[in-house]
């Protein structure tokens, strides 16, 4: 093994509530930099991580893990363990990385008030301090600021070990792996080069294997037809052959089929059909063999609901606290029943805490308000699936519809009790959406979400006919979905709202 290196054996791994393996006989060698893994919602990324970094054990196979290995999450609920000592010690090499990625001293006691981008670079930070062998990182970029992201890009720029990055974010694969590990259960394929290289190889591959299996299919009836053809023909020549119809004194019909058998007629005819018959069942055994898995429709639809009021929340000009000592001040805000709205600024800035306070004054008829938070705790995703599983047979069949046109598959979140980030934030969009929402509020809605999923839901969000309140660092998407833009931007003692046009 490489100095700073994982090894996957024929690894496989199955969930005790899952009716089939997660994956299945996987080998694949993560060297020294980084691999990028990606795939679909649901398809296992994090559990691979988890796997590499001997967080979990394979049911079958070994995992051989080089040195020190750390894993940092999605969830950023609780700090990691080494992060009070990282803030607190004072040598010089530990105060560059705090002023490296802007972490600040008193953020341990403020924990719960830190924005998930602040707790997202803390994280970081205090994993990269520790400088582990293989270091694998779960969502890095998820909820951060632009200015943010540049600084984590470059402090994982600067990691010398072997790791593994599970991200949406195209451009950072990009700049930084120079391999990526395809994962689609129960099998992974590594491919060399950047994300955008080895999506273009994997496009080139399927359709290989769909001209391929084309070929083949043309080939394997064109045979059948021939075998079916030349069994008739057979039969035909077995009933003109036979003695039976022949009168008994016709003695030349019958000297005519005995020298039919005598020469060989009728062997070769028996050979050639079953030669023929050979090759239609190796064109079969192909046919197994470039099998092309099934590509799922995408794409969802928002039901044409709009709230007949004349605007859907007025929120009179105020401050809203932030932390112990900072306020957001706002102007007077309004929404009318077709708004759709974005809403920019910093990390820590109070963008949260707005919406909260906006849907604190909501009046809108019971469920008719569809409310994607950032972060959905481990608890309350558990209370969302059990929700959804006891659902009526046509609600769960709508919901399940959607989540599956979302690119994750309903059969995978019927076995799991804690769906992934992005699977819960598919289900709380989908039981919103069958509600015929007034207004749609999503904070942060690309994070955690598959590149497809994304695609998708920008597809539906731009003709969609209600209220649309967004949160989010990604301009070109809130570019695309919405007309009016409230920028926060931070001033001495807190923060400032002001009405901006897009440039």
């Amino acid at each position: 093994m490489s100095p700073s290196s994982v090894v996957f054996h024929g690894l496989s791994f199955r969930y005790d509530t899952a009716s089939a393996p997660l994956f299945e006989n996987l080998s694949a060698h993560f060297t020294q930099g980084w691999t990028g893994v990606v795939g679909a919602n649901g398809a296992g990324k994090t559990t691979l991580l988890r796997l590499a970094t001997g967080a979990l054990a394979p049911t079958e196979g070994r995992v051989d893990i080089s040195g020190h290995a750390i894993y940092c999450a999605q969830r950023t609920d609780e700090p990691q363990a080494a992060f009070v000592q990282f803030v607190q010690a004072r040598d010089a090499e530990t105060a560059q990385w705090r002023a490296r990625l802007g972490v600040a001293k008193d953020w341990p006691e403020r924990w719960d008030t830190l924005s998930h981008g602040e707790r997202k670079r803390a994280q970081i930070a205090t994993a990269l301090w520790q400088r582990p062998h293989v270091l694998a990182i779960d969502e890095p970029t998820n909820h951060v600021d632009a200015e943010a992201r540049a600084l984590i890009a470059d402090a994982l720029q600067a990691f010398d070990g072997c790791g593994l990055l599970v991200s949406h974010d195209r451009d950072l694969l990009d700049a930084l792996c120079s391999q990526c590990l395809f994962v689609d259960p129960p099998t992974a394929t590594m491919r060399p080069g950047t994300y955008t290289a080895g999506a273009d190889q994997a496009a080139r591959e399927r359709q290989q294997a769909v001209r391929q299996r084309k070929a083949v299919k043309h080939r394997h009836a064109g045979l059948r037809r021939e075998v079916i053809r030349r069994k008739e023909a057979a039969s035909h020549a077995d009933r003109m052959r036979s003695k039976r119809r022949i009168g008994r004194k016709d003695h030349d019909a019958k000297e005519k089929i005995d020298r039919a058998r005598i020469t060989g007629k009728d062997a070769r005819a028996g050979r050639l059909l079953r030669q023929l018959a050979g090759r239609l069942g190796q064109t079969e055994a192909e046919l197994h063999e470039t099998k092309v898995k099934k590509e799922h429709e995408l794409g969802i639809w928002i039901p044409s609901a709009r709230s007949k009021r004349d605007f859907l929340f007025t929120l009179d000009a105020g401050e809203i606290t932030l932390g112990t000592a900072r306020r957001l001040r706002f102007p007077t805000l309004c929404m009318p029943p077709d708004g759709h709205v974005a809403i920019t600024g910093p990390n820590g800035s109070g963008k949260s805490t707005l919406v909260a306070a906006i849907i604190e004054r909501l009046k809108l008829p019971e469920g008719r308000l569809t409310y994607v938070p950032q972060e959905v705790d481990l608890e309350s995703s558990r209370c969302i699936a059990e929700r959804v599983l006891a659902l009526g047979h046509d609600d769960l069949a709508r919901v399940m519809t959607i989540v599956s046109r979302l690119n994750s598959r309903p059969e995978r979140l019927m076995e799991t009790d804690a769906p992934s980030h992005g699977e819960i934030r598919k289900i709380l969009l989908a039981l919103g959406i069958a509600r015929e929402p007034h207004l749609i509020v999503m904070d942060e809605p690309t994070n955690h979400m598959d590149l497809p999923s994304t695609e998708c839901l920008e597809s539906a969000l731009e003709g969609c006919p209600c209220g649309l309140l967004l949160v989010s660092h990604d301009m070109r998407f809130l570019k695309r979905l919405t007309t009016v833009r409230w920028h926060i931007e931070s001033e001495e003692g807190g923060s400032r709202l002001t009405e901006r046009a897009w440039r």
